[in-house]
């Protein structure tokens, strides 16, 4: 977790999910290293939301590794999308 874990573990990422309140430097060098290792990044969750899920504060972002848990995030974010596109 944090900035520092996630830059030190990107090469084993399967997914980083980023505040999107991050600040604009943070947010470029991640999409760039992110971009660099072909590690997905998912950036709708705020800080708060972000460091709320986690039971921790002030987390800009998180680096996950289990290949099982990022394709149920994927899953479940695929289908909060189809249910949107329905609702609209």
């Amino acid at each position: 977790m944090g900035t520092d874990a996630v830059i030190d573990q990107i090469a084993q990422l399967k997914l980083i999910v980023l505040a999107s309140d991050a600040s604009p430097k943070t947010i470029d060098k991640m999409e760039k290293k992110a971009y660099f290792y072909g590690v997905p990044i998912i950036n709708i969750f705020t800080t708060q939301e972000l460091s709320h899920a986690i039971g921790k504060t002030n987390q800009k972002m998180v680096g996950l590794s289990a290949e099982g848990f990022t394709k149920k995030i994927n899953e479940f974010l695929e289908e909060e999308r189809i249910g949107e596109n329905y609702e609209s």
